[in-house]
């Protein structure tokens, strides 16, 4: 590292910048995704990471000991330590396992459906390391089928090609997962990420609590988390909205599943028409979940963004009965927390609604945060009663 970079690494920080990095000729000629020892400007070794001289993240921390052997057992004994956690926090086997730098290993995420393991990778030093990884969750986990994933932007930045293939079994179809007691299909290999959303599920436990006797609306409903569990729970009706026509088609079978079939009604189509829909048509409902994808996928999107969500918290609001409530999520790590609640607030009164906020939450604790990385505390999500 330069002279005098060092200081946020040191203090724990699991990242060093291009900045802060020699980026002399024999850096420049290493290949993305090499293993190397990280060393102050002094000498003095600041542990293992995987290097990218050509990403903005030039290294990721993977072991304070410089001298750490990363190979499958390596990864076993953080699978191990991971999953006495995920165990403890959530009981059966559906969570998420690894949360990159927050269980030691940065740009990957590892999501266990039962038998079905979905490692999905993001940067080039995981890449290299991925069949070790794999070894390695077939020595913990023993499942059936593993599935190594990876697309999206933050492979795009580290200059990795999307790929999707099996390291062992293979998939038919969808798969079953258990959440809060309620069944839902998942497809790993079509869906979108892995296949399904952990991180919200404390947050639907806690809407489906509301629910009984009330009528449910689930925009972007995706497979059905908050709307079939919403039903699971006595929700009157559910109207589940997406523009996914193979996420809906999973969200009746999972009804289906439940036995709730008779009160979920899905709506093919995009949310804001549809809540604009709703609203002329005078339609309203006793909870109204609005859950959607990133509007603020990176920094230069963060003013259109966050109008983004100013206009579908005063549409949503428009859609809840006096006393009702609406639950609206942010899963962009470059919106800040503040600055989603204001926006929030301000679409509200825009609608000519006024609202109470009842909770502040954010990802369930199988998704936990690096405490140097506050920007992995991605999700943020409010409850408010509306009047």
């Amino acid at each position: 590292m330069r002279p005098g970079a060092e200081k946020r690494v040191a203090g724990g920080h699991p990242w060093a910048y291009s900045n802060e990095i020699e980026m002399n000729e024999a850096a420049k000629a290493l290949p993305a995704g090499e293993l190397v020892s990280l060393m102050r400007a002094d000498g003095r070794s600041l542990g293992a990471a995987m290097f990218n001289p050509h990403s903005l993240i030039a290294a990721r921390v993977l072991d304070r000991d410089p001298t750490a052997e990363i190979n499958q057992r390596f990864f076993e004994k953080r699978l191990q330590r991971a999953l006495k956690l995920r165990e403890r926090l959530v009981g059966v086997p559906y969570y998420r396992l690894i949360h990159a730098e927050a269980d030691g290993m940065p740009g990957v995420v590892v999501d266990r459906f039962g038998d079905t393991v979905v490692v999905e990778v993001s940067s080039a030093g995981m890449d290299r390391l991925v069949e070790a990884l794999a070894a390695a969750v077939d020595a913990v986990l023993k499942p059936a089928t593993i599935l190594i994933r990876g697309e999206g932007n933050a492979r795009k930045m580290e200059g990795l090609a999307p790929m999707s293939r099996f390291a062992k079994g293979g998939l038919e179809g969808p798969i079953e997962l258990l959440e809060n007691s309620v069944k839902f299909l998942a497809d790993p290999a079509g869906g979108q990420k892995t296949g399904w959303f952990y991180d919200q599920r404390d947050n639907r436990a806690l809407m489906a609590r509301f629910a009984n006797g009330a009528t449910f609306l689930d925009c972007y409903s995706y497979t059905g988390g908050f709307g079939i569990q919403a039903a699971a729970a006595g929700a009157t009706q559910v109207l589940a909205i997406d523009r996914s026509e193979p996420a809906l088609d999973l969200l009746k079978k999972a009804a289906v599943l439940n036995g709730v079939d008779n009160r979920v009604t899905v709506q093919r189509g995009e949310a804001f028409e549809a809540l604009e829909q709703l609203i002329a048509e005078k339609k309203r409902f006793g909870v109204v979940s609005a859950d959607p994808p990133a509007f603020v996928k990176s920094r230069k999107d963060l003013n259109v963004g966050s109008k983004a969500y100013r206009k579908l918290a005063r549409l949503a609001a428009q859609t809840v009965e006096p006393g009702g409530l609406l639950f609206i999520a942010s899963c962009s790590h470059n919106m800040p927390a503040a600055d989603f609640a204001t926006q929030v607030s301000r679409g509200i009164h825009e609608g000519g609604r006024s609202a109470k906020q009842l909770y502040a939450t954010g990802a369930a604790p199988d998704h936990p945060v690096h405490p140097f990385l506050p920007e992995s505390a991605y999700l943020k999500a409010l409850i408010l009663q509306v009047e």
